[in-house]
């Protein structure tokens, strides 16, 4: 295997001993870190009774407490604007970022450093470098370039590469589209809904753009970049290979990333960040092959430490071995399979949207919908609300099998709406929409 493949060769071939004493170290030195100088984390360890001293292998990060996101919230109400977990003044930072608020809750706000960023950067680099972007790349991204974190360290981890980076902002689609074009792009970098969007656009605008210069879509933002039939459509529609990663704002970064290999998985990060895989809601281990909630902790972000969070990611990790690229790192088999809050109760049966998104992927003639879930009278209707060009009563029996067969049984509707008639999305989508009355309406 050539060390060309890899962004880090020594770290990425390291055997899991090896990786195991790196982790340990890093854990040790970061729980220090945060004791000494983040006052959340100093009235937790020490409730806690831990110091870094008892830390001496990878498995004795279960002895620090898990961090939930209402914990984070809680803090940062009780001290606004940025809350106690900091490890740094607001005026040592350079940058504030927040999560997308597409839950509908309010969105934490975080700080970075200068170092921070570099190391966001350089997490960037290893997704990036292993799904075969050069420096010799011309890569567009597509994106805001808001408050939201996003595609901001992607962007970083270009330039250090040395690509040559054109930033999509402050534009509708039509334009981008032209501007891929235009600009001779080889790499687009968007969430997996808005590679849809753009290709829909590139269509309207008779744009070819499998026979365009783009050869890789690099995808972040939603589950859907590690759906096979989504990424299968976004393929198809930009004659390009597609590549999933995932981040968050917590960590800064992003923690997995599909190699040039594809193995129907994503690589984890395991140098720079601890990853446990528990029983969700709970603090029991799952082995490999298991669904269970991802808890990361991060060894990069200075500014706001980040000691076993719980993300609500649903995920099930599977030995790096099974990838033929000769990384160590594990794989999260199927990318980030959903979230803990993402599941809707319906009649008695879990409905989860990415199931869904993994049927309506499969007729390609759909070009977006939305998943409604309503209360009549005593009885609650889910109905799929699909844009296929016109009504047609074989796609509608298709769709309703399909849904049953996934859902136990469950009778969902099948609305046909008018081009143009369900909303499009820039960044994360939001496709489900929940109308019970006596429920807080969310968003996902």
């Amino acid at each position: 295997m050539s060390m060309h493949t890899f962004w880090n060769p020594r770290t990425e071939t390291l055997d899991r001993p090896g990786l195991e004493r790196l982790q340990a170290a890093k854990l040790r030195r970061v729980v220090a870190w945060a004791a000494d100088r983040s006052p959340f984390y100093r009235q937790r360890l020490a409730d806690a009774g831990v110091t870094p001293a008892d830390l001496h292998t990878v498995a004795d990060v279960t002895a620090l407490p898990l961090l939930t996101r209402d914990e984070w919230m809680a803090a940062q109400t009780a001290s606004p604007p940025y809350g106690t977990l900091p490890a740094i003044e607001a005026h040592q930072a350079v940058r504030v970022h927040t999560t997308s608020g597409t839950t509908g809750r309010e969105p934490l706000r975080a700080l970075d450093t200068r170092k921070d960023w570099a190391w966001a950067a350089e997490m960037w680099c290893y997704g990036l470098w292993g799904a075969g972007v050069r420096p010799a790349d011309t890569a567009y991204v597509a994106f805001g370039y808001g408050s939201f974190i996003g595609f901001w360290g992607l962007h970083y981890g270009l330039e250090k590469i040395g690509a040559l980076v054109v930033p999509g902002g402050a534009q509708d689609t039509a334009n981008r589209v032209r501007q891929i074009v235009d600009f001779g792009a080889t790499v687009v970098a968007s969430t997996p809904t808005y590679a849809l969007r753009l290709a829909e656009e590139a269509r309207a605008l008779g744009v070819d753009l499998p026979s365009s210069t783009v050869d890789k879509v690099i995808l972040s933002g939603e589950p859907a970049g590690s759906i096979p039939a989504t990424k299968q459509l976004i393929e198809e529609q930009w004659g390009a290979r597609a590549f999933d990663t995932a981040g968050m704002t917590e960590v800064s970064t992003i923690f997995m990333f599909e190699c040039a290999y594809q193995p129907g998985g994503a690589h984890i990060i395991e140098d720079h960040l601890l990853e446990e895989v528990l029983e969700p809601g709970g603090d029991t281990p799952v082995g490999y092959g298991e669904l269970g909630e991802r808890v990361v902790t991060s060894f990069g972000r200075s500014a706001v430490p980040l000691l076993r969070y719980r993300t609500s990611d649903l995920v099930i990790r599977e030995p790096g071995s099974r990838c033929a690229c000769g990384r160590i790192f594990d794989l999260y088999s199927g990318g980030v399979r959903g979230r803990v809050d993402d599941m809707k109760l319906v009649r008695g049966t879990n409905v989860y949207p990415r199931a869904v998104e993994s049927i309506v992927r499969g007729h390609p003639e759909i070009s977006e919908f939305q998943l409604r879930i309503s209360r009549e009278g005593t009885r609650d209707e889910i109905t799929l609300r699909v844009e296929a060009g016109r009504a047609d009563d074989g796609l509608r029996k298709r769709l309703l099998d399909e849904l049953a067969q996934a859902h136990e049984g469950l009778r969902f509707r099948v609305e046909f709406c008018e081009p143009g008639g369900l909303p499009r999305f820039e960044l994360k989508a939001r496709r489900l929409v929940d109308d019970r009355p006596e429920m807080v309406p969310a968003h996902v």
